[in-house]
């Protein structure tokens, strides 16, 4: 009882409105306003009403999973007042940075949490939603471990914001007592945002099909997040495969199909019995899945993307989508010219330690074509990847690509094997003026031509 007692004192003098915990906000502060489905929502309206006295302020983000802009961004005109920084670009990082006023913070996600904590990149004000308190005088920091612990380490003052609404999520480090924090705001309760997918395409399910025809029982899955991961999940949830398992950068619906289907197992060399994810995002279905469920299993990024954890998995699986690749195997995931559209997450590391995985594959998919601004077919199969855009895996790293004519395994081939395998995956419209660009970049040869 005096322990209770003791936490329920402790936990009303800790006790602020929105209103107070954005009033500490001061000229030149760092913010962060959380990671995932913890981004702020309370506090940030709360500043955004204070937007005429904000000065030289950075707003610090990653990966936000929100159903619009920060209401701090929409409220501010300037630079001058809030500059926004995103260590992983979302739909509404992208609309910021066409303003002028969103950078993505170039990095390798797994060493986020050691970039928060080194390199003088303190953070003033550390705020994101958590779980309500228990018993224990913990909050559960929710389905978004990932760089929580960097950021938490990094700050000089933390404030929690309390949402009914969030999954009490079961894996490692998961908790933040009470006593580790300054402040608590109990918010508005407002729901998680969802990310809805969007229904599979024709050329997804292609696409779809030569990668689970390469897969096998007994395999881990690392699927990225779209309508092409939620058709592989629904493909294989179909197919006779069994014990598959997931280790994931973001747990997505695609493996609450591979569960309701009994597919997954969590029979793997580590973590035994639990589907590993840093961050998830989602349907409201996937946020109950992961709700006091022991199966799932969140924990940090510098564990989950790390190399080495993942090549001590077997028949580790790495699927992700692509935005370009050039014949000569480089692959950007991350941005269309100039422009950034997402970031570098986990892609390379899982391309790498699915390739360390006795019996792992790596699988970047991309549709060979889209339509530009002009309604004109163009190739996203190219002699050279576009001006500004990011090799996000390297040519020496790349495994499978994989397009709706096939997949091309690039590991261990030669730069005309390359141009050659991928020519065979290009839309058939392109395949000879490529062959025309090979030949001038001298990594084609009639003699070994297979179409």
């Amino acid at each position: 009882m005096y322990k209770v007692s003791h936490l329920q004192e402790e936990y009303k003098k800790k006790l602020i409105t929105a209103d107070q915990a954005a009033a500490m906000v001061k000229p030149g502060d760092r913010l962060h306003f959380g990671t995932g489905c913890g981004a702020i929502v309370d506090i940030d309206k709360a500043i955004a009403r204070r937007a005429d006295e904000l000065k030289d302020v950075t707003v610090l983000s990653t990966v936000s999973i929100r159903k619009e802009p920060f209401e701090t961004y929409k409220a501010t005109t300037s630079n001058e007042q809030v500059r926004f920084q995103s260590a992983h670009f979302s739909g509404f990082d992208r609309k910021m940075s066409k303003d002028g006023r969103c950078w993505y913070i170039p990095m390798l996600f797994c060493e986020l949490p050691f970039l928060w904590t080194n390199n003088n990149n303190d953070i003033d004000i550390a705020m994101f939603q958590v779980a309500p308190m228990d018993e224990h005088g913990n909050f559960n920091l929710g389905p978004q471990i990932a760089d929580m612990w960097g950021v938490i380490k990094s700050a000089k003052k933390i404030i929690v914001e309390v949402n009914e609404n969030m999954p009490i999520a079961h894996g490692y480090q998961t908790q933040l007592n009470l006593f580790g924090i300054d402040y608590v705001v109990e918010g508005s309760n407002t729901p998680l945002a969802e990310l809805p997918s969007k229904e599979p395409s024709e050329i997804d399910k292609l696409i779809a099909g030569h990668v689970v025809e390469r897969i096998k029982s007994h395999s881990t899955l690392q699927l990225g997040i779209g309508s092409l991961p939620l058709c592989i999940g629904q493909k294989i949830a179909e197919s006779d495969l069994r014990n598959i398992n997931a280790h994931t950068e973001m747990l997505t619906d695609a493996y609450v199909d591979l569960f309701d289907a009994g597919k997954l197992t969590g029979n793997k060399p580590i973590d035994k019995g639990k589907a590993v994810y840093t961050f998830a995002g989602g349907s409201k279905r996937l946020y109950d899945f992961i709700d006091d469920n022991p199966i799932c299993c969140s924990a940090p990024v510098d564990y989950v993307n790390l190399i080495e954890t993942v090549a001590k998995i077997d028949n580790f699986v790495s699927v992700n989508s692509c935005i370009a690749v050039d014949l000569y195997g480089q692959v950007c995931s991350e941005s269309a010219g100039y422009q950034q559209i997402s970031g570098t997450g986990g892609q390379l590391d899982f391309v790498l330690g699915a390739f360390q995985s006795k019996g792992g594959q790596s699988f970047l998919c991309t549709p060979s074509t889209r339509k530009n601004k002009d309604g004109e077919l163009e190739s996203l199969i190219t002699p050279g990847l576009a001006p500004g855009s990011i090799v996000t895996t390297p040519r020496m790293a790349t495994n499978f690509i994989v397009t709706e004519y096939g997949a091309a395994d690039l590991k261990g081939k030669s730069t005309w094997e390359r141009a050659e395998l991928l020519i065979n995956i290009a839309h058939p419209q392109f395949r000879d003026d490529l062959i025309k660009e090979a030949e001038k970049m001298g990594i084609w040869k009639h003699t070994s031509k297979l179409l």
